[in-house]
């Protein structure tokens, strides 16, 4: 029997790793389009805002991948919340 795509350990790492290069690249990518800005607007100072949304962004989506990712490891039919919501079709057949 073949193996879950979720269950491989090189999956896994290439899923986890993707973490290590994101805030790295955000916050190089802010601070590179900070200093376009500065050069473009003839300031010296965006750079550093390029930099602190940069970061902000790499922690907001290295938070939301992590988040994601503990979620795909839990069993939809063990979460009472989905068991709770109405069944659209059941609703419209009362109507």
């Amino acid at each position: 029997m073949p193996r879950s795509s979720s269950k491989d350990p090189v999956v896994s790492l290439a899923h986890y790793s993707e973490i290590g290069f994101l805030i790295p690249a955000a916050v190089l990518l802010g601070f590179f389009l900070g200093k376009l800005l500065d050069h473009w607007l003839h300031t010296r100072w965006l750079y550093l805002v390029g930099l602190l949304f940069g970061a902000a962004v790499g922690f907001t989506q290295m938070i939301r991948m992590a988040l994601g990712a503990s979620g795909k490891d839990m069993d939809p039919s063990s979460n009472p919340a989905s068991n709770s919501l109405p069944d659209s079709r059941s609703a419209r057949k009362h109507d």
